[in-house]
């Protein structure tokens, strides 16, 4: 069934460079281009358990920094649902800077529900010699010791970097702050051949510069880290990824219910002076 206040994935692209010897992925002079990108979204599908009878709305994710300054995410994500008995107004935002050389991540995320906040999260998330340690204020002041992860930018540097290199198929732990906060995810990502936007792409003309540009199919599944080694993703994404961070024609299945998002606009920003 649909659930107010349901907290949506934080849409973490970002891009390019190498391996460090502990296996994170830095990005000294990377690739990223800042920039601001609006998506429409419609129900694709839905189950007759979602609760779940018309859903449509908008998606805005911005992206700015720079390698030496931290990279920082602004995201919200507004959509109208229609249960067959009434409608509710969903806004989820999302703030999130991470410093990608240092091993630090913050997060704030608020949920609200026909403009009543239904729920916040926040807090800070650091590497450590034992994995990643999280220090939450919201809902609750408590610190949590997790295992090794990558944070959101840092995972999309691991993926565009796996793709140049023609991997395929991989699996990583992520942390990203999302539901409570509390705990890791672990991803499976398949990237397909890189290839080039055939003329009845759906939004590849709202692309500007990027329009004709090469990309990668890119599907990541999202799945609980426990022991219960579910069989099912709690998520899949899948997108077109560009060499620079940039995506459309997105794929959102949240198991019950898919929604599909079209780049809209898309505004590029002017790139940090990183010395």
């Amino acid at each position: 069934m649909f659930r107010a206040g349901i907290v949506y994935p934080v849409m973490a692209w970002a891009c390019i460079s190498g391996v460090t010897a502990s296996g994170a992925y830095a990005a000294p002079g990377s690739g990223l281009v800042p920039h601001r990108a609006v998506y429409d979204l419609e129900l694709k599908d839905s189950s007759e358990r979602s609760g779940i009878s018309g859903m449509y709305g908008r998606m805005v994710y911005e992206f700015n920094g720079s390698a030496c300054e931290g990279y920082t995410v602004s995201f919200r994500f507004v959509t109208k649902v229609d249960t067959g008995e009434e409608v509710k107004l969903t806004d989820q935002q999302t703030t999130t800077y991470e410093d990608v050389k240092g091993g630090n991540f913050r997060f704030l995320t608020r949920s609200f529900t026909d403009e009543k906040l239904d729920k916040e999260v926040r807090g800070s998330a650091h590497d450590d010699k034992e994995g990643v340690v999280v220090d939450l204020t919201e809902p609750e002041k408590r610190q949590v010791d997790l295992a090794r992860s990558l944070f959101p930018t840092e995972h999309m540097l691991e993926v565009i970097d796996r793709a140049k290199k023609g991997e395929t198929l991989f699996e990583s732990r992520i942390f990203d702050g999302s539901d409570s906060g509390d705990k890791t995810l672990i991803t499976t990502t398949l990237v397909g051949k890189q290839r080039k936007p055939l003329a009845d792409d759906p939004d590849a003309g709202k692309a500007g510069e990027m329009a004709d540009k090469a990309y990668w199919p890119v599907t990541i599944s999202y799945f609980n880290d426990d022991n219960a080694g579910d069989a099912l993703p709690i998520y899949r994404m899948e997108f077109k990824l560009y060499e620079n961070g940039i995506t459309r024609d997105l794929t959102m299945d949240y198991g019950d219910f898919v929604l599909s998002g079209k780049l809209a606009d898309l505004e590029l920003f002017q790139p940090g002076d990183c010395k």
